[in-house]
């Protein structure tokens, strides 16, 4: 299942809301969970390569199903691996704040992804907003094979 263009809009519209508060202008990125774009918005004000950023973080949260920060430790402990397999796709795989897979009832719909302030206001903007939609914002670590 993906995110609706709707929702999709709705989610930009509270993510803008959550920026305008830290009286950040940011871009927005939702996309479904394959990674294609459903949605890009650049607030007035927003640097020119936010949207590109933001379309990273949004890819990397959903094709990873989970958010693009919970990737910092791989890309630590692995970053010759971890370099190779972030240029694989479509968008740069990125290991930063940022980035949230899009998830209700345990079902993912794709990713969110955020560029205009620091990684911690970044994250800040993504959690609240999805918060406020009733979207998931806790993520279980990697399961791991013992």
């Amino acid at each position: 299942m993906n995110i609706t263009l709707q929702e999709a809009k709705t989610l930009i519209a509270a993510t803008q809301a959550e920026a305008l508060k830290l009286n950040k202008p940011i871009s927005v990125v939702v996309v479904d969970t394959g990674g294609f774009v459903v949605v890009t918005e650049r607030m007035d004000g927003a640097r020119p390569l936010q949207p590109s950023i933001a379309a990273a973080k949004a890819y990397t949260s959903a094709i990873m199903q989970r958010p693009s920060k919970m990737l910092k430790g791989w890309a630590e402990s692995q970053p010759g691996f971890f370099a190779q397999v972030s240029t694989m796709g479509h968008h740069p795989i990125v290991a930063t704040e940022g980035g949230m897979t899009i998830k209700r009832d345990g079902q993912m719909l794709g990713g969110l992804g955020v560029s205009g302030g620091t990684g911690d206001e970044d994250q800040a903007i993504c959690d609240a907003a999805l918060k406020a939609l009733g979207y998931e914002v806790e993520f279980n670590e990697w399961n791991t094979i013992k």
